[in-house]
């Protein structure tokens, strides 16, 4: 039997990385379209105290890869956080798909009883189990930023919806 916590996870971050890389593809398309400089949308932002587009993508992808990877209890992949363009960001949710589809489910039988150790930006650290880290920290997150990149891009006048954010599931 698959462990629950892979079940929770990796299907789910898969999916939403699916639909994260089919809403860029349309914006770059609509940028090309209308003649707009990539860079405008990759910087766009809803509110100037929020990260740009570029930075939300680049965001989600280390939520997924690194919930992944400390559930699984291996090492956390490191990403430069260099992309600039939309192929960048692309190749950045190829490397995490990848890295995700190569994670052994066996690896999760303990994940919900694990302990995970944060410190997430602060000097403050935050323990966890497992089942409590996916479900109270890491996806929230995760979704957070998905849905954040989406919602700049429908800001921008990106014609996506509902359908092209959630992906094939």
């Amino acid at each position: 039997m698959t462990s629950p916590v892979y079940t929770t996870s990796i299907p789910v971050f898969k999916q939403m990385l699916g639909g994260l890389r089919e809403v860029l593809s349309k914006a770059e398309a609509h940028a090309a379209v209308r003649k707009i400089e990539p860079a405008a949308l990759l910087q766009a932002r809803l509110f100037p105290d929020m990260f740009p587009l570029l930075r939300q993508v680049q965001v989600a992808t280390d939520f997924a890869k690194s919930v992944s990877a400390r559930l699984a209890g291996v090492e956390v992949p490191k990403l430069e956080d260099s992309e600039q363009t939309f192929a960048d960001l692309q190749a950045r949710i190829a490397t995490v798909l990848a890295f995700l589809e190569g994670l052994d489910a066996g690896k999760f039988d303990e994940a919900a009883t694990r302990e995970i150790v944060t410190q997430a930006g602060t000097p403050k650290e935050k323990r966890f189990t497992g089942h409590s880290y996916l479900l109270n920290y890491g996806l929230p997150h995760f979704f957070f930023h998905t849905t954040t990149a989406y919602a700049i891009l429908r800001h921008s006048g990106v014609e996506v919806g509902k359908k092209d954010y959630i992906g094939t599931y």
